[in-house]
């Protein structure tokens, strides 16, 4: 599989950064990976609805100019399906086939994504119903993508 990760923020702290390059190296086995950061803007003093939806909306405008037409979004969201990895393994390998185009996997900055976003997202998945910061989600789904990778290889995989 070829899949894009499209992430709002950078992965500044170094362990995440390591740890994503790790992954991202074991995937080249089985694909082309790329990762495309957008900047994220800060949140705003005071935190009111309105200014917090008015980044919301920049950040998913900056997002949907990241995504071509032909892409198969993928946005990860709390209330997105949650999937064992095997099932989740089957689903990518099914869309493989099936979907033309890029797999584009969306992770919002660290007020979520924009409702136009997930309008443009072909679907949703959830890596939990907890909340986890951008940096570690990213290198959680790269560590998924890498198991689902193993699982459709054939290859050992730890439960």
């Amino acid at each position: 599989m070829n899949a894009t990760l499209i992430s709002v923020g950078k992965l500044r702290e170094k362990p995440y950064r390591a740890m994503a390059d790790e992954y991202l190296k074991r995937l080249s086995r089985y694909g082309r990976y790329r990762e495309v950061e957008l900047p994220d803007l800060a949140e705003p003093e005071g935190g009111s609805a309105a200014l917090e939806e008015q980044v919301r909306r920049r950040e998913g405008e900056a997002i949907l100019k990241a995504i071509r037409p032909g892409d198969y979004v993928i946005a990860l969201t709390i209330p997105g399906r949650r999937w064992e990895s095997p099932a989740l393994a089957r689903h990518l390998d099914e869309l493989t086939l099936r979907v033309p185009g890029e797999k584009v996997f969306v992770i919002g900055g660290s007020l979520g994504l924009s409702p136009e976003v997930i309008a443009r997202a072909d679907e949703e998945l959830s890596m939990s119903p907890m909340t986890f910061p951008h940096q570690l989600a990213r290198v959680m789904l790269l560590e998924q993508l890498y198991r689902c990778a193993r699982i459709s290889a054939g290859e050992r995989y730890h439960k």
